[in-house]
């Protein structure tokens, strides 16, 4: 009874994972224990998703080994997965599309789950009281399942709760989207102004109820721009990232000075969209 009361959540990390670290999947960690010890919700499932590569971002290999290193580095986990298909779109996606597509990924699920398999029909009495359960089983289908259905949170660190504050890099009616209709689950550091932040945007103060600002008590500094630059520099990178994705880097020599320059010069995606959409 205890359970049924709780909020179903399932964890949603969008980004480059170029590549995924350590502390990415230590994020899913750290938010499924705040979260389930408020005693409110559950978590079911974490999902990583990594962007495309129309996202354009200065030293982003191609989606096709960031994807496969995220699943090698999920490959013992029993919750977080990884999905492509943010990573398969031509063009780049809004995260609050990749959201909702995810939240109507789960309502179309629940619905088909309550809608039961294809009732045979058989003859007598038999043949209509299937009739009664399939006409009970489509009025039911009319009825909202919201209530029932797992809710789609964004998991993120805080540089990305502060790029909110970033000119054009954000639509603001997507900010708004994402706060009041999913919520944002943001890993913080000691000392860190992530409330701060929140009291200066009007935005984020009016759906401060649905930010979970969760304490990173032990500190981790792991980030993708340093393992690229151990990398680049032939250090070391044991242990920052899973082994399995050390190996995979190293088989195919992804991370390289030259790596680093694609997409020198090129405008960040969302920059020129919504530079774009300003002007027109």
């Amino acid at each position: 009874m205890e359970n049924s009361e709780k909020t179903e959540l399932v964890l949603l990390a969008c980004g480059s994972f170029n590549p995924i670290t350590n502390m990415h999947l230590r994020l899913f960690e750290l938010a499924k224990d705040y979260m389930n010890g408020t005693g409110k919700y559950k978590v079911i499932k974490g999902i990583i998703s990594p962007v495309g590569d129309a996202y354009k971002k200065k030293g982003l290999i191609s989606a096709h080994h960031r994807v496969f290193m995220a699943q090698l580095s999920t490959k013992n986990s029993e919750w977080v997965e990884v999905d492509t298909w943010e990573s398969l779109q031509k063009e780049w996606v809004e995260t609050a599309q990749v959201l909702r597509h995810h939240q109507e990924k789960l309502e179309a699920s629940s619905c088909g789950n309550e809608q039961g398999s294809p009732v045979l029909e058989r003859p007598g009495r038999k043949r209509k009281w299937a009739e009664q359960r399939q006409d009970f089983s489509q009025k039911k289908s009319l009825e909202p399942k919201t209530k029932g259905v797992p809710k789609v949170k964004l998991l993120c660190g805080a540089d990305l709760l502060e790029s909110f504050g970033v000119p054009n890099l954000w639509k603001s009616e997507d900010i708004t989207q994402i706060v009041r209709d999913y919520g944002l689950i943001c890993i913080t550091r000691a000392g860190n102004d992530a409330q701060k932040f929140i009291y200066e945007s009007d935005v984020l103060w009016k759906y401060q109820n649905n930010i979970h600002l969760v304490n990173e008590w032990i500190t981790n500094d792991i980030s993708s721009t340093k393992i690229r630059q151990a990398l680049r520099r032939g250090q070391s990178i044991r242990y920052l990232v899973p082994d399995l994705v050390q190996e995979y880097i190293e088989k195919h020599d992804l991370y390289t000075s030259e790596s680093e320059e694609r997409n020198v010069g090129v405008i960040l995606a969302p920059l020129q969209r919504n530079m774009a959409e300003a002007n027109s």
